[in-house]
């Protein structure tokens, strides 16, 4: 029987990379996406299709809807920024307060009630917008706080792993790899600020990353863009 393995699915490139890896490791994956109020909605369809697409045993949604806090230009009427650089050394109005350790304590809830002891996360310190809960400090933190706060962990001695294969990766390295596997970018959504014909902005942090990586990487981006 494969190993069990939780993963977190927005529907962007990097999670569907992420799934990808866990299914090419030969895990049996459970995928968890959060409709947590986000602009980019369009994503939530990304999920479903791309967690058809490579074979997830599972595929929940879990809503929560994190516009009650808001702070974020993807969660409050923030306007989301457009043409600026996304390697700043200052943290963008698109980091969404607290989001990964909301997602992660989520995931990990899936990951007892399946029986996995790994959680997967396409969380990047490399080519992101500086989000300090993408960073490996972060990552083993929780990694860490997972065996203390569940039943598996305190009382059965569970040790709980949090994967972040795509950790030190470029965008364009992510793409080649996900390319070896099979991954379908077509069915993938980054776009922090999409048109209302679904259309990529072409503009934002996550969209300029994007395009640079299939750049780099010599490969068309098979997604559309606004003119």
């Amino acid at each position: 029987m494969s190993e069990r393995a939780v993963v977190l699915l927005s529907g962007g490139l990097d999670s569907a990379t992420v799934l990808a890896i866990a299914r090419a490791e030969g895990k049996e994956c459970h995928c968890l996406t959060v409709d947590y109020g986000q602009r980019h909605r369009v994503e939530l369809e990304a999920a479903r299709r791309v967690a058809d697409q490579l074979g997830a045993a599972s595929h929940r949604v879990v809503t929560l809807d994190l516009r009650a806090i808001g702070g974020s230009a993807l969660t409050d009427q923030i306007e989301v920024p457009k043409d600026a650089d996304p390697l700043s050394s200052e943290i963008p109005v698109t980091y969404v307060p607290a989001r990964n350790t909301v997602l992660l304590a989520l995931l990990l809830g899936l990951a007892e009630v399946v029986d996995s002891h790994h959680l997967y996360i396409g969380a990047n310190a490399v080519d992101y917008s500086g989000y300090p809960d993408c960073r490996p400090a972060f990552l083993r933190a929780f990694e860490e706080l997972s065996s203390l706060a569940t039943v598996a962990g305190a009382e059965h001695g569970a040790a709980f792993h949090v994967h972040a294969p795509l950790l030190e990766m470029s965008k364009a390295e992510i793409i080649h790899r996900g390319l070896e596997l099979g991954v379908n970018y077509g069915l993938t959504r980054s776009c922090y600020d999409p048109t209302k014909d679904d259309l990529a902005c072409g503009r934002c942090d996550s969209c300029q990353l994007r395009r640079r990586g299939f750049e780099e990487a010599g490969v068309d981006d098979p997604i559309e863009y606004a003119p």
